[in-house]
């Protein structure tokens, strides 16, 4: 961030932008992960949630203080602070968010195997049921589990006993007993560009990264719109317009977070209590409406210089529809392959980042050549016709994960070989 403000060339400024991408690359996939290894399905919409409006309200408050930030310091400070907010980052990281990697050797689980093939060897089943005369089913213990509690918990005990990490040892950038050997490397490099081939995993990115487009286009357009007669706005009032996208984001998560979740219990009841991956989906309905009637407000209301009201509460439906389109198809991503969810997401940031950078380039040329009007009557119904992209996996989704299933076992197999499973 410091180098930046100091970019002379194309090819500097291209470096900068490179070197940022890296170090900033773990906040697209390590977050959605965490959020999968610690909740429950029935809980993990709300923290997604939480996870969308942290990632895109921030990058609505960001304009909001940068315009401020110009007015007052200069364009090269809305850089500078970023550099320090970046800088105050790293310092709560590195002395409070220790490495927590633990790779737990599989002998209680051995254990635990053994006594059920004792069970099965000693009789087959471990009770026999029989009905009663009301019509009731009574059970009597007919075999005794060749291992009892107290045989396992003799077993846990003569595990290696850990001492307790030090305060530096917990600070070292790099664990020796963790780490990762070549076979595991090569897994994780290769596995995200199979996982190209999963419907479901093409389908999640795909949905993200054009909502996405949508989040740019507005980015790329607001200054331009705004800026300019009749609106006239300074860039400190034009970051300000960004408390309706603000408000939206948080109307956004709210629906697709704790709403969504409700969504899937009732639908899961409703299916005999089996919840499928598919039923998260029907939270893309409202924004069959929303997104398109957003783009059109947004792009026809400032051709025909509408009230400013007209573009901000635009503004405002856009920013909902980010934060849902952000969070369902991550979720809809860890519901379908749970267990490879960490490689699967990999995957699904590199489409979308593929489309978000392609749109980054043309937004500019498009919306100059066709005008609001046109373009943003163009980008609407592209919407509408990406989104009701869901309709066809909620018909077909299910038999295209089944579909999957040998090769999603297959890989199970590879990372349990690797000893990356978790």
């Amino acid at each position: 961030m410091i180098w930046a403000p100091y970019a002379t060339t194309k090819a500097q400024w291209i470096a900068n932008k490179v070197l940022q991408g890296f170090v900033g690359a773990p906040i697209e996939s390590l977050c959605e992960i965490s959020v999968s290894d610690v909740y429950f399905t029935h809980e993990r919409g709300t923290y997604l949630g939480v996870y969308s409006f942290a990632l895109l309200g921030s990058n609505f408050f960001a304009p909001l203080i940068s315009g401020f930030i110009n007015d007052g310091q200069g364009w090269k400070w809305v850089l500078f602070w970023c550099a320090i907010f970046c800088g105050g980052g790293f310092i709560i990281c590195f002395l409070f968010m220790e490495e927590t990697n633990y790779i737990r050797a599989p002998l209680i689980v051995t254990e635990a195997e053994e006594c059920r093939g004792g069970d099965e060897a000693a009789g087959g089943a471990a009770a026999e049921t029989k009905d009663t005369a009301g019509g009731e089913k009574e059970t009597k213990q007919t075999a005794a589990s060749p291992c009892s509690g107290s045989d396992v918990e003799g077993n846990t005990e003569a595990l290696p006993l850990r001492s307790t990490k030090t305060w530096r040892q917990k600070m070292r950038l790099y664990a020796s007993e963790h780490g990762a050997t070549n076979s595991q490397i090569l897994g994780m490099v290769t596995r995200p560009l199979v996982l190209f081939t999963f419907p479901a995993v093409l389908f999640s990115g795909f949905m993200y990264g054009s909502v996405l487009c949508y989040f740019n286009v507005l980015n790329g357009t607001a200054s331009l719109v705004l800026s300019e007669p009749p609106y006239s706005f300074s860039s400190s009032m034009v970051g300000l317009t960004y408390i309706s996208c603000i408000a939206g984001t948080v109307i956004g998560t709210l629906y697709s977070g704790i709403l969504g979740d409700r969504l899937l219990l009732w639908k899961a009841r409703r299916n005999r209590g089996v919840m499928e991956a598919e039923h998260r989906l029907w939270l893309y309905a409202s924004l069959l409406v929303a997104t398109p009637a957003g783009l059109i407000l947004w792009g026809v209301g400032a051709a025909h210089e509408v009230h400013w009201f007209g573009p901000v509460f635009a503004m405002a439906m856009l920013g909902a529809s980010c934060v849902v389109g952000c969070q369902v198809p991550i979720a809809y991503c860890i519901d379908a392959y749970k267990d490879l969810s960490a490689d699967a997401m990999v995957t699904v940031i590199c489409i979308r980042n593929t489309m978000s950078f392609a749109i980054g380039y043309g937004i500019t040329p498009w919306v100059t050549n066709m005008g609001y009007q046109n373009a943003f009557i163009v980008c609407a119904f592209a919407s509408l016709a990406q989104l009701s992209l869901f309709l066809v996996f909620i018909k077909w989704g299910k038999r295209l994960r089944e579909a999957s299933r040998p090769r999603y076992l297959k890989f199970l197999e590879d990372v349990e070989k690797e000893g990356n499973s978790h």
